[in-house]
């Protein structure tokens, strides 16, 4: 998806590039006086200048958003990961309970085999 995004920022940009390089050609070849070709760089210059920090409004906005959802993420793998975390601590000190139980059972002597008498 983020690269889907990406594409489309490429052509947005290259698309107001083209655009813009576009315009200049036009002016420079139409005819019109200096005074009038000024004028009219100027105003479009503006215009280039008023979309470019759009743009960059937008690309900042957006950056935000990612950040914010990339934080809200990481804090869900982290609880997660504390969660499994937790459930293998209890099975170990489970399976260590059991191991210890069973290493005290084996050092006693089996009274339902002897009947409860020393061999």
């Amino acid at each position: 998806m983020a690269e889907y995004e990406n594409q489309q920022g490429h052509f947005f940009m290259g698309f107001l590039i083209g655009g813009a390089l576009g315009a200049l050609a036009g002016i420079f070849f139409a005819p019109k006086s200096g005074k009038e070709l000024r004028s009219e760089l100027k105003e479009k210059g503006n215009e280039v200048l008023k979309e470019g920090k759009e743009i960059y409004a937008d690309a900042g906005t957006k950056a935000k958003e990612i950040i914010e959802d990339a934080k809200r993420q990481a804090k869900e793998l982290k609880k997660e990961a504390d969660r499994y975390l937790s459930e293998a601590r209890q099975k170990a000190k489970e399976i260590l309970a059991r191991g210890e139980k069973k290493d005290a059972e084996a050092g006693e002597p089996d009274k339902g085999v002897t009947g409860g008498r020393e061999v």
